[in-house]
């Protein structure tokens, strides 16, 4: 991301999650505040185009269900004591605007401050309040400890917390992404983390690799290229070594026999990434 600038991915990303709502029926991911916080109607995605070709809709499902998979997560975590959310690199993520637990769950919101500034713009004109039960904490992740910032913010390191990290692990250096993964194991008994990430090219087939090599192109030309893959056996291995007892790695096949079987308007995510859950 451009320092001082705020993520334009993060923009793309909303906008894919409020199409979501409109154009695949039923929804995988139910998001009522979707629309509002993009500032755009129903009719201006109905007309949309270039959100009806294969690749657009690939998309669009993936950022759908991963927010959905990361959200069973939390109301599971929630239903065994866990209190504290922290959302990393929050975006336009709109969970703490339509918190169900209310109270019971404090929400901790990591970005970059440009980001998060440009957020709150956002959440303003749209007239959407911001809950006493949200904190947001400015990060620069490849520059400043996030949890140093979380405790500064009122996080306590000492109860469990449920970790959702999606859509930024591609986009950091990996030993960032490894860091992260082990601040985020030495949590207390009871915390657990859903993230996405990249699968290695070196995995994927000749037209795997070229939908990866355009989009990569895109990002890039935004300011926020992926540099960063893996390769799902070693990733757990990461994950074991870091202090995690219960990995479950989804891949596209996964997630599609799960979530996206027997849809008749055939919804499916593509194949160049997976979701990861891991839990202490």
């Amino acid at each position: 991301m451009l320092e001082g600038i705020p993520s334009r991915t993060a923009w793309r990303v909303a906008r894919r999650r409020a199409a979501h709502q409109i154009l695949d029926q039923p929804a995988i991911f139910t998001d009522p505040i979707a629309l509002r916080i993009v500032g755009e109607t129903a009719a201006s995605f109905l007309n949309d185009e270039r959100e009806r070709t294969t690749t657009a809709r690939g998309l669009r499902a993936f950022m759908a269900v991963r927010s959905r998979i990361a959200e069973d997560a939390l109301a599971a975590a929630v239903s065994g004591g866990v209190a504290q959310y922290v959302v990393l690199g929050a975006g336009l993520d709109t969970f703490a605007y339509r918190n169900p637990f209310g109270d019971r769950l404090r929400v901790f919101e990591v970005d970059a401050a440009a980001t998060q500034q440009w957020k709150r713009e956002q959440l303003e004109a749209r007239a959407i309040a911001v809950p006493a039960a949200l904190t947001f904490v400015p990060v620069d992740f490849t520059r400043e400890t996030t949890f140093d910032a979380l405790a500064a913010a009122g996080f306590d390191a000492t109860e469990p917390a449920f970790v959702s990290w999606l859509g930024v692990t591609m986009y950091l250096d990996e030993p960032i992404v490894r860091g992260m993964l082990t601040s985020i194991a030495a949590l207390a008994p009871g915390s657990g983390v859903v993230f996405d990430y990249s699968l290695s090219p070196s995995m994927l087939g000749l037209l795997q690799r070229r939908v990866l090599e355009e989009f990569s192109r895109r990002v890039a030309a935004a300011g926020e290229p992926w540099i960063t893959s893996f390769e799902p056996p070693a990733l757990r291995v990461v994950l074991g070594e870091a202090g995690f007892s219960r990995i479950e790695d989804l891949s596209p096949d996964d997630i599609n026999g799960r979530y996206f079987s027997g849809r008749a308007d055939g919804l499916r995510v593509g194949s160049l990434a997976h979701v990861m859950c891991a839990f202490k």
